[in-house]
């Protein structure tokens, strides 16, 4: 049945929705608010009707006079046209670049020099806050301005409407066919090159997991539309003809009502949004009450987020479904916990390495395998590894041994084969066993917070960074009574929650934390000076 539904192993982002349409047509999508490049479609829409605006996306594109293999970076506001025009863009033989909107102009300056001069499909705000000082002329072969709004500095998808529309183009299944970015939490971006034969790679897994729902369950899907998972997530709901809800704002005031009226029977979001949703677990309403599946990604989660959230649904047994991957290499392990088993997780395991699509081993200094349970690098072997480094092929090779690549994460495997993490590579605290250990443990002893990050300052002392719900102050005496058996770890810096920087997928920027501590630029709620 999953070859039928995906016979060319190849993942052609410019087909997905046309082929989604010619199967299930009138499925209903719901968005939380309009598309800034088509906002007269409204927000209730279709299959068929969203696959009328890539066609007619690709169809503009085209006539601003983008061509096939063309790179075309595109750096919006968030929304889901992002996605919606990266496959517009691939519909045409060109080469989608999604960059993050939470990325600086800085640092798309340096990427759009990477790209050798690609189009940039922007918008007015970008183009007068982010890019102002970026000297586009120089990084760029043409601008397009997305949205409705004109702009001096290129023609509007708008001034393009009404173009004549043109057939699909396909590369060959190992061209490049989209450049997504990394989460920049070690420093500057890498660019990352994907064909679309490692695209299908990484979607059959996927696929396969979620045969359960196929067709089934309503779909809500808030995540970061410039993400490689995000295109899998569409890749996998449509083709099963899912309804979907699409969010682009993750506040729990937001998402609770839309919950509410659509019902959703699978969500997925950032591990980090899942933390905001708990406030969603006694809100009016009960919005999480049709949930079955609960899914994730990205990053490990919380095991008091997962026995929370389960403890919300009203359905019979309901699962909370976890991926651990990376975005050079795709999923790499999946693990699911049951209300019944999430009260005994253990927040460093993230399962067992999907069988026959990954193999995953952990390897000493001298980068040989070491036995079972004892603690090493993490590598991994998939077929649905990135290219290179988009202008740094040195640095991708560097993580290569021999056909295994070096994930950055140090862990290790048990006797029975399940995959533990315990920090990335250059996270590690001399004095601390595992910093993410550590967090779990805070987290489930006190429920007040939402975030806490454990870094070390200059001199390598464990320092916690934490956030509570609402910003409220921190309880000095629960704080204590909580580290009470826990290593040494200095007193803790209060920061508010939206001043913690996060990459796209809202994964903390730890290497962005210390380099503000070691410059006292990091802003804190209590008094305690943040220079170390």
């Amino acid at each position: 049945m999953l070859q039928q539904l995906l016979p060319e192993r190849a993942f052609y982002l410019g087909l997905l929705f046309e082929k989604a349409a010619a199967r299930h047509g009138t499925t209903p999508v719901n968005l939380d608010q309009p598309l800034d490049s088509a906002p007269e479609r409204g927000v209730d829409l279709t299959y068929s009707e969203l696959a009328d605006i890539v066609d007619d996306f690709a169809a503009r594109l085209w006539a601003a006079g983008v061509r096939p293999t063309e790179r075309i970076a595109l750096y919006k506001s968030a929304n889901f046209d992002i996605a919606l025009l990266a496959c517009a863009a691939a519909r045409i033989g060109a080469v989608p670049v999604p960059l993050s909107p939470a990325l600086n102009g800085g640092i798309i300056a340096e990427l759009l020099q990477r790209l050798e001069q690609p189009w940039l499909l922007t918008d007015g705000a970008k183009l007068d806050i982010d890019l102002k000082d970026v000297e586009l002329p120089e990084l760029t072969r043409k601008v397009i301005v997305a949205g409705t709004q004109p702009h001096p500095a290129g023609p509007t998808l708008a001034d393009l409407s009404g173009a004549p529309r043109r057939s699909a183009v396909r590369l060959h299944p190992t061209q490049p066919a989209l450049i997504t970015h990394t989460s920049g939490t070690t420093g500057i971006s890498k660019l990352m090159v994907h064909t679309a034969q490692a695209l299908f790679h990484r979607l059959l897994p996927q696929q396969a997991i979620a045969w359960p729902v196929r067709g089934r369950e309503r779909v809500a899907l808030c995540m970061s539309f410039v993400h490689s998972r995000f295109f899998h997530s569409l890749g996998v709901f449509l083709n099963y003809g899912n309804p979907l809800d699409i969010l682009v704002d993750p506040d729990p005031e937001v998402v609770g009502p839309i919950f509410q009226r659509t019902r959703p029977g699978l969500v997925e979001t950032h591990p980090n949004n899942f933390i905001q949703w708990e406030d969603l677990v006694d809100a009016p309403g009960s919005p999480l009450a049709s949930v079955r599946y609960y899914s994730t990604t990205f990053d490990a989660i919380h095991p008091r987020t997962i026995q929370r959230l389960l403890g919300a649904s009203r359905r019979k047994r309901p699962l909370m479904v976890q991926l651990y991957g990376q975005s050079e290499t795709g999923p790499i392990s999946g693990w699911w916990y049951t209300p019944k088993s999430a009260h005994k997780t253990d927040g460093r395991c993230v399962g067992l390495p999907l069988p026959g699509f990954i193999k995953v081993r952990a390897v000493g200094e001298d980068g040989r395998p070491v036995p079972r349970g004892q603690h090493g690098h993490l590598e991994v072997r998939s077929r649905g590894r990135v290219l290179t480094y988009l202008g740094e092929d040195e640095r991708y090779r560097a993580q290569l041994n021999g056909s295994w690549w070096r994930l950055g994460d140090m862990g290790y495997l048990n006797r029975w084969g399940l995959l533990f993490l315990i920090d990335r590579d250059i996270d590690q605290i001399d004095s601390v066993d595992s910093n993410l250990e550590l967090e779990d443990v805070l987290m489930s002893r006190l429920d007040e917070l939402l975030e806490v990050v454990i870094v070390p300052d200059s001199s390598g002392a464990a320092v916690p960074l934490v956030s509570t719900r609402g910003d409220a102050p921190l309880d000095t005496e629960r704080w204590s009574e909580a580290t009470r058996d826990m290593p040494s770890l200095t007193e803790p810096l209060h920061i508010a929650f939206a001043d913690l920087p996060r990459t796209s997928t809202w994964k903390v920027q730890r290497v962005q934390i210390r380099r503000m501590l070691q410059e006292n630029t990091l802003r804190t709620l209590n008094t305690e000076s943040a220079a170390r």
